[in-house]
């Protein structure tokens, strides 16, 4: 008997995956030193996964189940106490396929859920995206109104700049040095047209530096500005202006 037909029988219960204690690492170390016995290992494999889809889809060669039943039967002298190992592999790989398909299935869903994150995230970006360049439109778009707000005998002396396009509607009011609003107050902005009431354009409070701005608030569409102004009023806001009016500025 050839060193390689010995090991015969262990390379088939290893494919199976029924080897175990010292056979299965005597086997083990011999594989490291022997490349014949790799390759029947690996070649085993190949046909137990053969096998293992003939338990639920077409029919395998017929030289898979032959290469394996043969290198049991080369080696009898532990064949009949591991022959009924060959009987259950078809169970045992019907049993490793559905596993498979289990953990696969589990790996898709996670994939899934990512695939939905990123998505979401790119949808956000590109809102995000969207809401820059308008910004970045008005106010470097050549015909848009640019509104200077001021107020008298302060010091430092607060200030407003509004820029309005009017056929977007779209309105961008920065403030600086703004006094603090008295409590349970807001200053509004009013876009003052050119006929009709006040317009509410936006309430906000400044920071502690007293900056403060207002971005693109809801306005109809088309207004044709007069000028701008801001009060102080409750904190939800009006639906007139509260005199006095705290600055004001009309179109340059």
């Amino acid at each position: 008997m050839s060193v390689h037909e010995q090991f015969a029988e262990d390379l088939a219960l290893l494919a199976l995956g029924s080897l175990e204690g010292d056979e299965r690492q005597v086997l083990e170390r011999h594989l490291q030193e022997c490349a014949a016995c790799r390759r029947e290992l690996e070649a085993l494999r190949g046909d137990m996964a053969l096998l293992s889809l003939s338990t639920a889809g077409p029919k395998p060669p017929g030289r898979s189940r032959e290469r394996l039943m043969a290198a049991i039967a080369r080696e009898p002298r532990r064949a009949s106490a591991r022959r009924w190992w060959w009987m259950l592999a078809p169970s045992l790989a019907a049993a490793g396929l559905a596993l498979m398909v289990v953990l696969l299935g589990r790996q898709n869903s996670g994939l899934r859920e990512q695939i939905a994150g990123m998505q979401s995230d790119a949808a956000a970006q590109q809102v995000e995206l969207r809401r820059a360049r308008e910004i970045v439109s008005t106010l470097t778009t050549s015909d848009a109104m640019r509104v200077t707000l001021v107020a008298a005998k302060t010091a430092p002396q607060p200030q407003g700049k509004a820029i309005y396009v009017r056929d977007r509607s779209s309105l961008i009011f920065i403030a600086s040095n703004l006094p603090a609003a008295p409590p349970q107050k807001a200053y509004e902005l009013w876009l003052i047209p050119s006929s009709g009431a006040p317009i509410p354009a936006g309430v906000f409070k400044p920071d502690v530096h007293g900056s403060a701005a207002v971005v693109n608030p809801p306005l109809p569409v088309g207004v044709e500005a007069k000028a701008f102004a801001l009060t102080i009023e409750p904190e939800a806001g009006s639906t007139t202006p509260t005199m006095p009016i705290v600055m004001l500025g009309a179109g340059e």
